[in-house]
């Protein structure tokens, strides 16, 4: 079971996994054995799964896990509350299903804690990691499980992406440097500082703009305006030498993901270039 707005990745089995259409046309091949359910903010979402789950004829079948992004990332920047990730636990929990939870793009430090579920308070059964995991952009990956869950034998599920070695070397490092610079507390003061300059100086730009978020990773939402304006202002922001990206439906929202130890100047020059942008693009210039 997993949720609408979900992505986790790109190879054949991930877009079954994921629910935007391009990502799902591109395995080529049908993608079944999987139900999506309503994430955080639909209000109906924790009623509507517990229906399914109880009603012997609501047609769907018990799941083995559930798969989510305590803050889908792709999906527009939707940021899932505590209360809303303690009732999934629980729901978990009381059906002897598995909780699988997607840290690939906001794990290892980005949303405030080194695991973004932490804020939670709760365990997931398995957890997914890579990416930044290895600390340079090396390739590697993670999973993480309980122990009376792993029933592979030795190298019955392997492959080269998972075995680099020069990855473990910049992983290993990564870690440390987290550690011992205490990146967790400069984290949660660049969060801060990015919240507060899109709140204060971004938002007063047009009524209709939103913005939501935690950590470092945030989002402008165009959608109540006009969501190609979003594709149009990250191209702009090339232009004045500032990378962002798109996400989200109809790609409304733009993403914000600056790295982890960016120097506070290098942040501020970076949300006034994003603030001059976006002000171009709603006058039309």
């Amino acid at each position: 079971m997993l949720f609408s707005g979900t992505f986790h990745g790109m190879t054949l089995g991930s877009p079954a996994l994921t629910t935007d259409q391009l990502s799902r046309h591109g395995a080529g091949v049908p993608l079944n054995n999987v139900t999506f359910v309503p994430y955080d903010g639909t209000y109906y979402s924790i009623d509507y799964i517990k229906r399914i789950l109880s009603d012997d004829h609501s047609g769907i079948e018990k799941p083995s896990a559930m798969i989510l992004e305590t803050v889908q990332a792709e999906g527009g920047i939707n940021v899932a509350s505590v209360g809303w990730l303690k009732e999934i636990r629980q729901i978990c929990d009381e059906n002897d299903i598995l909780l699988i939870i997607d840290e690939i793009q906001v794990g290892n430090g980005r949303t405030g804690s080194f695991f973004s579920f932490e804020r939670a308070g709760i365990v997931p059964d398995m957890v997914i990691l890579s990416k930044s995991i290895s600390g340079f952009g090396l390739p590697m990956s993670l999973l993480l499980m309980k122990r009376e869950l792993d029933i592979f034998r030795p190298a019955e599920h392997n492959g080269t992406f998972r075995g680099n070695q020069l990855a473990f070397v910049g992983g290993t490092a990564a870690i440390q440097y987290y550690n011992e610079t205490k990146l967790e507390q400069k984290v949660r003061l660049r969060s801060g500082q990015m919240e507060t300059y899109l709140k204060d100086e971004i938002l007063p730009l047009d009524k209709r703009l939103s913005v939501r978020g935690i950590g470092m990773i945030w989002g402008i939402d165009f959608s109540r305006i006009d969501p190609s304006l979003a594709m149009a202002a990250v191209h702009r922001a090339f232009q004045n030498k500032l990378i962002v990206e798109v996400a989200g439906r109809n790609d409304s929202v733009i993403k914000l993901m600056p790295p982890l130890t960016i120097h506070e100047d290098t942040l501020q020059k970076g949300l006034r270039i994003l603030k001059d942008t976006v002000s171009d693009i709603l006058k039309g210039e």
